[in-house]
């Protein structure tokens, strides 16, 4: 018996090896049939995207919005179901705890996917309703809302956006991957009184909180938007019309550049103003060539 011992743990660790090989090459047929079936989803996605992103009627494109995120999320889910994927969609939060923190930066990275999930749960859930939307050279751009929200202690005006279509590429190093995505922006804010004349102006480049890569927090995340927000301090009580221009620049990898312009035109209601005689938070004097110097502030 002793002789034929050797042969049978020969036997077993061949057979135990085989079914470890056999394991591995199963998880791995397995994950990449699930990347392919994701990768289908998403160019399903960006087959229907384009009409989205152009569609010169803000009606009708709010009327579309509903049942075309309804259906991207229907494809997500029976992706998921298929590859018994995460529907808590909170596997950054995972990795975030196997992260170290030791760099102090634990809280900003939860806060970026919390920012992220908050415009995720509006498309997913359908309420994603912005308040304003338009289209330009292959780009749209929605004001989400604009609310009054208390920003360190004091009410600002915050006006959440989403930029679809900006250009991106998918860069490898090794193992590392980074999505470099093309977004600036240039914004102008004019406050206008009741007589049409000028009465400030504020500027500002990129929105708070940019974020230019979503599916980095939430891989299900509809591709290619840029989400951020800018906060505005209440406006003088004299303002009755605020315009905003919003300028995006967007390169391609292949040379060329998208230049959209987004005005947006709208009476101030009462609740952005300041009461009367209060003063402009962070308003300086200067003088223009074509108005009767006009207050700016620079944010």
């Amino acid at each position: 018996m002793k002789r034929y011992l050797g042969l049978i743990v020969m036997v077993v660790g061949v057979l135990a090896g085989g079914l470890i090989f056999y394991r591995n090459f199963k998880g791995r047929a397995v994950e990449s049939e699930r990347a392919a079936d994701f990768a289908r989803v998403q160019k399903n996605y960006l087959e229907r995207v384009g009409w989205m992103r152009s569609n010169p009627d803000p009606k009708t494109y709010t009327e579309e919005l509903t049942p075309f995120f309804h259906r991207y999320f229907q494809e997500v889910a029976e992706h998921q179901a298929r590859f018994n994927g995460n529907t808590r969609f909170d596997g950054y939060l995972a990795e975030l705890e196997g992260k170290d923190a030791s760099d102090g930066k634990a809280d900003s990275r939860k806060a970026f996917y919390e920012y992220t999930r908050k415009a995720f749960d509006a498309m997913h859930d359908g309420r994603y309703s912005p308040v304003w939307t338009a289209s330009d050279q292959g780009l749209r751009l929605d004001v989400v809302s604009a609310d009054i929200t208390q920003v360190m202690g004091r009410p600002q005006i915050r006006m959440p956006l989403v930029l679809w279509g900006a250009s991106r590429e998918l860069k490898e190093d090794g193992r590392v991957k980074r999505m470099l995505t093309s977004a600036s922006f240039n914004t102008s804010w004019k406050l206008l009184d009741e007589k049409g004349k000028l009465v400030g102006e504020m500027n500002a480049g990129d929105p708070s909180m940019k974020i230019d890569f979503p599916e980095r927090f939430i891989a299900e995340f509809p591709p290619q938007m840029v989400l951020g927000h800018y906060d505005l301090d209440l406006l003088p009580a004299s303002v009755k019309t605020l315009e905003m221009t919003i300028a995006v620049a967007s390169h391609a990898a292949t040379g060329g550049q998208a230049s959209a312009s987004f005005v947006w035109k709208r009476e101030v209601p009462e609740s952005w103003k300041l009461k009367s005689g209060e003063k402009w938070e962070g308003a300086v004097e200067s003088e223009r060539a074509d108005e009767a110097a006009p207050s700016q502030a620079k944010r």
